[in-house]
C-alpha cells in the first residue's frame, strides 16, 4: 500500500529553522500585540505562549478575546523580506518533484504567506494546493479537525495512505492519531515522539516513503 498524498508543512519545515524566519514572524505576532491590540508588555510573551499551548496558535487565541481583524494581523506579522531569510534549494526541489504523490501544504500560516515563501524557495510549482488556516478555521493543527478538514481539501484520500511532513512533534503525533504516516522534520534528527520517522536531510525523503508503504502494506 504506497504512500499516495503528502501533507508538508511550511515554516521551518521547507526551510531550516536556524534561518530565523519563523523567530522574526513571533517578534512580530509580538508587537501587533503591544500595538494594535494595547496588551501591556508584562502580559505579552506568556499570553502567546498560553494560546499557542491552548488553541494552536497565537491568531486562534487573540480573535477568542480581542476585536482582532485576521487578515490584518496576518498581513503584519509575515511582513518580512523573505529574501533575507531563505533561497532556492534546487536540492529539495528535486526530491520533491521527483515524488510520485499528490503534494499539498498543510499550514497554520495564510495562503498569502504560504505563496510568498513557494516563490521564495523556487517552489511554486510543487504543490497542488496550499491548505490554510483560513481554510480550516475556526481549527488549526494539530487539532483532529483541521486534519479532517485537510483530507476533505484533498479529495478525501485514505489517511492509511497519506503522510505528513512537519517539524512541530504535536502534529505529527496528532496526524498519527488520524490515520497517517507521520514524518518529523528535524534539523538535529532527534529521534522523534509521536512520529513514525525523522526526516534530517530531504534526500531521505524517497527511502522512508518506501518504508512506510511497506509498513502500511504489512498492517492491511
Amino acid at each position: 500500500m504506497s504512500i499516495n498524498t503528502l501533507f508538508f508543512d511550511l515554516d521551518d519545515t521547507l526551510y531550516p529553522a536556524s534561518c530565523g524566519l519563523w523567530r522574526d514572524i513571533r517578534g512580530r505576532i509580538e508587537i501587533y500585540m503591544r500595538e494594535q491590540l494595547a496588551i501591556p508588555e508584562e502580559q505579552i510573551v506568556p499570553l502567546r505562549r498560553h494560546y499557542y499551548e491552548t488553541y494552536g496558535t497565537a491568531l486562534r487565541g487573540l480573535e477568542r478575546e480581542y476585536p482582532l481583524d485576521k487578515a490584518d494581523f496576518l498581513a503584519f506579522v509575515h511582513d518580512l523580506p523573505l529574501s533575507e531569510y531563505i533561497a532556492p534549494d534546487p536540492g529539495l526541489r528535486a526530491v520533491i518533484q521527483a515524488i510520485p504523490a499528490r503534494k499539498f501544504i498543510f499550514t497554520n500560516a495564510d495562503s498569502r504567506h504560504a505563496e510568498r515563501v513557494l516563490r521564495a524557495l523556487a517552489l511554486e510549482d510543487c504543490f497542488e494546493g496550499v491548505i490554510d488556516i483560513l481554510a480550516v478555521s475556526p481549527y488549526c493543527k494539530p487539532m483532529p479537525e483541521s486534519f479532517e478538514i485537510a483530507l476533505r481539501a484533498a479529495g478525501n484520500p485514505d489517511p492509511r495512505r497519506c503522510a505528513i511532513l512537519d517539524d512541530m512533534p504535536r502534529t505529527t503525533l496528532a496526524a498519527r492519531q488520524v490515520g497517517m504516516f507521520s514524518i518529523l522534520v528535524s534539523e538535529s534528527g532527534a529521534q522523534p515522539e509521536g512520529a513514525d520517522a525523522v526526516l534530517q536531510d530531504w534526500k531521505e525523503l524517497p527511502d522512508l516513503l518506501k518504508q512506510a508503504g511497506a509498513r502500511r502494506h504489512y498492517e492491511s
